[in-house]
C-alpha cells in the first residue's frame, strides 16, 4: 500500500458508480476506476491524499485500465469515506 495524491477525478461517461482518478503515486501516475461517485464530487477530491493497493495486476474494465484500488470504508451510497493518511505523509510512501 502506498500513499498517493488524487491529480485528477472525473465521472466515467455511462458508468453509475465509478470515478476514474488519477493519482500521484511519488514520480509516477496511475489510472484507477472506484465506485465513490455516490458519495464524492469530482472536484472535491483533486489535491486530496488517500491510499492506494498498488501491488493489482492492472484490470482492463469497460472503461479503461485500472491500475489499483483506494482504500474506502463505510457502507454504500453516501456513506462511504476514502481513507486517508495524517498530515505530513507524501506521495509514494509505503503505508506499515
Amino acid at each position: 500500500m502506498r500513499v498517493a495524491t488524487i491529480v485528477n477525478a472525473e465521472a466515467v461517461a455511462g458508468a453509475d458508480k465509478l470515478l476514474k482518478l488519477t493519482l500521484d503515486t511519488g514520480g509516477t501516475q496511475r489510472t484507477v476506476f472506484s465506485g465513490i461517485k455516490s458519495a464524492y464530487d469530482p472536484a472535491s477530491l483533486i489535491g486530496k491524499q488517500t491510499v492506494l493497493v498498488a501491488n493489482l495486476k492492472p484490470r482492463t474494465m469497460k472503461f479503461g485500465v485500472s491500475e489499483g484500488m483506494v482504500l474506502a470504508a463505510g457502507p454504500g451510497g453516501k456513506d462511504i469515506f476514502l481513507v486517508a493518511p495524517d498530515s505530513g505523509a507524501s506521495s509514494g510512501m509505503k503505508v506499515t
